[in-house]
C-alpha cells in the first residue's frame, strides 16, 4: 500500500518545490545577513519582492501567488515590525507578475526588471503608508522609498538567472506554461 501512495507522489513537482524553498531560504537569509550592511544614505535594499516577482513570471500567477504568500509569511516571520504586511503583498505580487507574463510580458530580461522595479516601488510605497499616518515628513518618507527601490535592483537582477534556470529544468523553456499540454 505505501508503494502505491509513493508511485502516485510526482517526484518533479516535489524536488521543484524544495528548489523554491531553498530560494526562499536563501533571499531571508541575503536579506537579514548582508542587506543591513549595505546601507546608503542609511536605506537598505529589499531585495523580498524581486524574488516573488521572477517565481511568478516564470511560473505562472497561481505558483507565483502560493510562492509569495510562503515567502511573506517568513518574511513577516523575520521582521518585527510586520505582521501581514508582506503576506499579502508577495502574495499579490506573485500573481500580478504572474498574470503579466502570460498575458502581456514575455519572459526574458528587461521585462523582468521592469517588473520587478514595479514590484519593489509597490511595496515600498504600501511601507510609506504607515509614516505618512504617523506623521513622518513626506519628503524623506519618498525618497526613503525611492532609495529602497532603486538600491534594490542590482540585487533583484541576480534572481532572473536562478528562477529561470529552476523553471527550465523541471519544465523545458516553453514561453507559455498554460500551452504546454495543448
Amino acid at each position: 500500500m505505501l508503494a502505491e501512495i509513493l508511485q502516485q507522489i510526482n517526484k518533479e513537482k516535489v524536488w521543484k518545490g524544495v528548489c523554491y524553498f531553498l530560494v526562499i531560504l536563501g533571499t531571508l537569509m541575503i536579506q537579514n545577513l548582508l542587506m543591513p550592511h549595505l546601507t546608503i544614505l542609511k536605506v537598505r535594499p529589499l531585495i523580498i519582492p524581486a524574488a516573488a516577482v521572477a517565481v511568478g513570471m516564470f511560473e505562472g500567477g497561481t505558483y507565483g501567488a502560493i510562492f509569495g504568500l510562503f515567502l511573506g509569511f517568513f518574511a513577516d516571520m523575520s521582521f518585527a515590525e510586520n505582521t501581514v504586511l508582506f503576506l499579502v503583498i508577495m502574495g499579490i505580487l506573485g500573481f500580478a507578475a504572474g498574470f503579466a507574463a502570460d498575458f502581456y510580458l514575455n519572459r526574458t530580461f528587461i521585462p523582468y526588471m521592469a517588473a520587478a522595479f514595479a514590484g519593489l516601488l509597490f511595496t515600498a510605497v504600501i511601507q510609506m503608508i504607515r509614516p505618512f499616518i504617523v506623521g513622518s515628513g513626506a519628503g524623506r518618507v519618498i525618497l526613503t522609498g525611492l532609495l529602497q527601490t532603486v538600491w534594490a535592483l542590482p540585487f533583484a537582477a541576480l534572481y532572473f538567472p536562478v528562477i529561470r534556470a529552476i523553471s527550465r529544468h523541471f519544465d523545458g523553456p516553453s514561453e507559455r506554461k498554460d500551452r504546454d499540454h495543448i
